[in-house]
């Protein structure tokens, strides 16, 4: 069967209307080229739960975290229709995922998160310049003994032993005003943040600036932002043994400075220079520490320094970011549902896809009501999102653009008040680790069995 015909296939038989407002973010064409890439997925005999309808389930996974599988499948129409058999078995469900694969939903992912999130970042500039944030973070994936050999986790030592669930280490860039996500790395966590976003360095476009965190500070990783594109900028803090020669003072507290190269970053890429220059501005906010920033941005009439300390205190976006996909999306729960490394990443690439796509919703409504995407709940429009899903799925199709646009007049409830840049809150713990003994994975024992 050619790759048409099982679409078409797919599209006459169980349509997911629910999935109707995301479909016109998703073109038909790339669903199409994902499927491309992934050899006999489309040429199959009918099924159940064809390619493209499996592509739905996995962003249907993402926001319904506390459903399982086959009633995701149930509840929202995806299987194609059978009279002699009303659902799917789970064992079928498990099948269709593996022969999908994770190339089509790396593919389908990195594709839409180019074009959404450079799209969104263009429409709120700072100065001409796009912003992004960079910033890491783990996941945990269920205890298989495949995700353990690849992923790994963090070692207590031989007291300790390992963590409790293998982690995927993740690092993502992400347009902080809307926080649509624009690139995701991930992969076993023994590997280092720096290491991952490096490979993220290529998506950010010209005339942007990317904010980081202090442990992104490294010449070998931010050089190359500056220096392989066009008005491409960085903006990070200095580190407490961090060390410079003062070049020119620009005004009070806001400096040009030389830093050196180390010899191991040079060892690794010949092609930095031995020193390099960047400006250093130093401030104090009430309650805190003086705090250094440090950034490529030169020139210090076209960035004045007062705008750039406010304005690196928005890399929390991102950190608030992670929050709505780990606490909200995956329910705080201790680990994803996948077992194997390929079912982990298919799911990974589902989840941040099916973040943007709420992302883009909530940007559609706050561009109707003319607030920041940032002012709109993301815990109101996932929740009626999902419940408009489940209420689409059983409607007729008549009757859905009248329920999708009351959706987006009810989200504008949900308006958020503006962000208070004013408050002072130091990180504390509310809640203490457990008292309970750990159960850890002891591999001198397991090595032993």
């Amino acid at each position: 069967m050619h790759l048409g015909k099982a679409l078409a296939q797919a599209a006459a038989f169980g349509k997911p209307e629910s999935f109707d407002k995301f479909r016109e973010r998703v073109p038909q064409g790339w669903i199409e080229q994902a499927l491309a890439i992934k050899e006999g997925v489309a040429t199959m005999r009918r099924r159940r739960l064809p390619a493209v309808q499996v592509i739905w389930l996995v962003l249907a996974m993402a926001l319904f975290r506390n459903r399982p599988i086959f009633e995701v499948v149930d509840k929202l129409n995806l299987a194609l229709p059978d009279p002699r058999r009303p659902s799917v078995a789970p064992s079928a469900i498990v099948q269709a995922r593996a022969r999908l694969g994770d190339e089509p939903m790396k593919w389908l992912f990195e594709r839409s998160a180019e074009e959404w999130a450079h799209e969104s970042a263009d429409k709120r500039r700072w100065r001409g310049l796009a912003l992004y944030g960079v910033d890491g973070t783990s996941l945990r994936v269920p205890d298989s003994e495949e995700n353990r050999l690849h992923f790994g986790g963090h070692s207590g030592g031989a007291k300790r032993g390992d963590s409790g669930y293998p982690l995927v280490r993740v690092v993502g860039l992400m347009a902080l005003r809307s926080h649509v996500l624009a690139a995701v790395c991930f992969g076993p966590y023994a590997t280092g943040e720096v290491t991952y976003a490096k490979e993220l360095w290529a998506e950010v476009p010209d005339n942007s600036l990317v904010i980081e965190d202090r442990g992104f500070l490294n010449a070998g990783a931010l050089i190359p932002v500056a220096s392989q594109g066009v008005n491409r900028h960085w903006l990070t803090r200095a580190k407490k043994n961090t060390r410079w020669t003062v070049v020119k003072n620009l005004a009070p507290g806001d400096d040009l400075v030389e830093m050196r190269v180390s010899s191991q970053a040079r060892k690794l890429d010949p092609t930095l220079p031995k020193t390099w220059l960047v400006r250093a501005i130093r401030y104090q906010r009430d309650g805190f520490q003086p705090q250094t920033l440090l950034t490529s941005m030169l020139d210090a009439s076209a960035y004045p320094a007062k705008e750039i300390i406010l304005l690196y205190h928005e890399r929390w976006e991102l950190e608030l970011g992670y929050d709505e996909v780990k606490t909200e999306m995956l329910d705080r729960e201790e680990a994803i549902r996948s077992k194997s490394p390929t079912s982990v990443n298919q799911e990974l690439w589902g989840l941040f896809m099916a973040y943007n796509l709420v992302r883009l919703e909530m940007e559609r409504v706050a561009d109707e009501a003319d607030v920041e995407p940032t002012r709109i709940s993301f815990v109101a429009a996932l929740r009626m999102i999902q419940d408009e899903m489940l209420w689409d799925a059983n409607a007729s199709p008549g009757t859905i653009p009248k329920h999708l646009k009351r959706l987006r007049v009810d989200l504008k409830r949900f308006i958020l008040p503006p962000r208070r840049r004013e408050r002072v809150c130091p990180r504390t713990v509310k809640i203490k680790m457990s008292n309970y003994a750990k159960k850890r994975r002891n591999p001198v024992a397991a090595a032993a069995i």
